[in-house]
């Protein structure tokens, strides 16, 4: 997985459950903690995410990642690219395909 499908992952995951903790989303999106962290940071930093502090328990403290609209936007254009890619591997795979049974059908008609 790349930087980019990190983050959009990271976003996307955000976006839906914006309560999750870093070690819940490390787990769901299959990557380390400190990666999870790692990018975050680079997300804030960017200005797509913003962190805000809320207790459910008062010794522990939690947060809340919140997209910021130009967060969103990213996201919005992270799916975007990521559709245009995984459409034209659709259509590469459709070609292997077809080239395949193509080449099928002409060596039984040659038998």
């Amino acid at each position: 997985m790349n930087n980019n499908d990190e983050q959009f992952s990271l976003l996307r995951k955000i976006n839906v459950q914006p309560k999750s903790s870093q070690r819940d989303l490390a787990k769901e999106l299959g990557i380390s903690l400190g990666k999870v962290n790692y990018i975050l940071n680079a997300l804030k930093s960017k200005g797509l995410v913003k962190v805000r502090n809320f207790k459910k328990n008062p010794k522990i403290i939690n947060y809340i990642y919140i997209l910021t609209p130009k967060g969103m936007a990213e996201k919005t254009r992270l799916t975007i690219n990521f559709m245009k890619r995984k459409m034209e591997e659709y259509d590469e795979l459709k070609k292997e395909l077809t080239e395949e049974s193509n080449n099928n059908k002409k060596n039984i008609n040659e038998k």
